[in-house]
């Protein structure tokens, strides 16, 4: 019996057993950096794309947070930028922990389809 695919935005056709098997994987990556590691200590034994998917996104939003910190430092409008780009990071991270524990395979906006193509080793 074949299974029907689900939500995707890649290549590789997404099955409701790849999901079930991934999706507490996807779900943990997004849980601070602690259960991003993890997450990616647990896909290493089993690849499993729905979740090295979400590890991506998950690991685009830290790294894009980290580059808001930095931003933070320049005089008079960092400050702002920073706080601006707090807010979205925040959003998007909710957006993407919602598409994992919907077993979507979505791209955060903005960076999301990025975030696939620049970290895709992972």
């Amino acid at each position: 019996m074949e299974e029907e695919p689900i939500t995707h935005f890649d290549k590789e056709p997404v099955t409701t057993t790849l999901v079930e098997e991934g999706k507490t994987i996807a779900i943990i990556a997004y849980i601070t950096i602690i259960g991003l590691i993890v997450a990616f200590v647990m896909n290493n034994e089993k690849k499993n794309s729905f979740a090295s998917y979400h590890i991506r996104q998950s690991l685009g939003l830290g790294l894009t947070g980290i580059a808001l910190s930095i931003l933070s430092y320049i005089p008079f409008i960092g400050w702002l930028i920073s706080m601006l780009g707090g807010l979205l990071l925040i959003v998007l991270w909710v957006m993407g922990l919602i598409s994992a524990i919907n077993g979507e395979r979505k791209p955060v906006p903005v960076l999301g389809e990025k975030y696939q193509e620049w970290l895709k080793g992972i």
